[in-house]
């Protein structure tokens, strides 16, 4: 394993909305009576009177978001994931995304790194059912860094965003000076023999993967999906020509998340041996980061073991 430096990723998102709040007043946050667990307590100290937090109501909040929008303001809406895409999943729908209004949504503790809150905490499902709505637009940042670049972005898009943080720190993969563009993949690594294809906490286990692998003699491509939606279709096929082999890896349920979004690409466009890293249709349970990790099979292990699976297939 690299040893890499941690960062809390929600940090890049708060960090990023003070910097929008110095730089455009229409910037509005508001959150769910949760702003100490999803950083929007920073804003709030600078912008007092553009921080509204409406209570253990996630539905109002999303509907206030959304009026806000049509007065011509840019809120950023934030709770926890679960509750963001579960509670709330019907007036993102219906109001935000039938309407293309331009809402912001912060889905904080996302995936298994909610840890000892256990399985109603944990969002395991929030990219698959924000996937589906016409308009969204989806980023699972890998870092702090992104986090903050995704943040800023989020601003210049006009429509519905949903960003997803974990809980924990997370190994920094990228630096300040990297390009990120919005529905543009990141090529971390290049190599010829599989490609493995990662989005937030999974890309640090990704790479250090591709250095298990390197051990081998296996040359591996790493690419950093970023963007789940729009995804970058023409990065990923690309990729798949070169190598004929796929793995992808995500924290989330396998079915409809970041892993479906890749298959879905290159089942139509170039078909190869593929597999998938993920959660395998459970819910979570209460513990340690790294053992859920570890238990769920969410790590740079279980991925050289689902390449080693396609190389298999490939070479059959």
């Amino acid at each position: 394993m690299r040893n890499w430096e941690l960062k809390l990723v929600r940090q890049g998102w708060a960090d990023a909305l003070v910097e929008l709040g110095e730089k455009n007043p229409k910037v509005v946050v508001l959150d769910a009576d949760l702003s100490k667990s999803t950083l929007t307590c920073f804003f709030k100290e600078k912008f007092p009177e553009r921080e509204f937090n409406i209570g253990i109501a996630e539905q109002n909040m999303v509907n206030i978001g959304a009026g806000l929008s049509i007065e011509g303001y840019i809120p950023y809406t934030a709770t926890y994931g679960v509750f963001m895409s579960g509670r709330a999943w019907e007036q993102i729908r219906t109001t935000v995304c039938m309407n293309n209004f331009n809402v912001k949504f912060g889905g904080a503790h996302g995936g298994l790194s909610v840890g000892p809150d256990g399985a109603s905490h944990q969002a395991l499902e929030e990219i698959a059912v924000m996937r589906c709505l016409p308009n969204m637009t989806i980023i699972v940042p890998a870092d702090y860094s992104e986090a903050k670049k995704a943040t800023l972005a989020a601003a210049e898009i006009v429509g519905p965003v949903y960003l997803r943080f974990g809980r924990e720190k997370l190994p920094v993969v990228s630096s300040d000076d990297d390009e990120f563009i919005v529905g543009k993949a990141k090529l971390m690594q290049e190599g010829t023999d599989v490609t493995i294809v990662a989005c937030g906490a999974m890309v640090a286990e990704a790479l250090d993967a591709a250095d298990e692998l390197k051990e081998k003699g296996i040359s591996a491509e790493v690419i950093n999906l970023h963007t789940v939606k729009p995804i970058d279709s023409e990065a990923l096929i690309k990729s798949v020509k070169k190598t004929n082999a796929l793995v992808t890896a995500e924290e989330h349920q396998l079915m409809g998340g970041m892993g479906s979004a890749v298959f879905e690409v290159i089942a139509q466009h170039y078909p190869v041996p593929a597999e998938m890293v993920g959660i395998k249709d459970t819910f979570g349970e209460s513990g340690t980061p790294a053992e859920l990790f570890e238990k769920y099979g969410c790590k740079s292990k279980n991925i050289v073991e689902k390449v080693l699976e396609v190389l298999k297939r490939k070479n059959k």
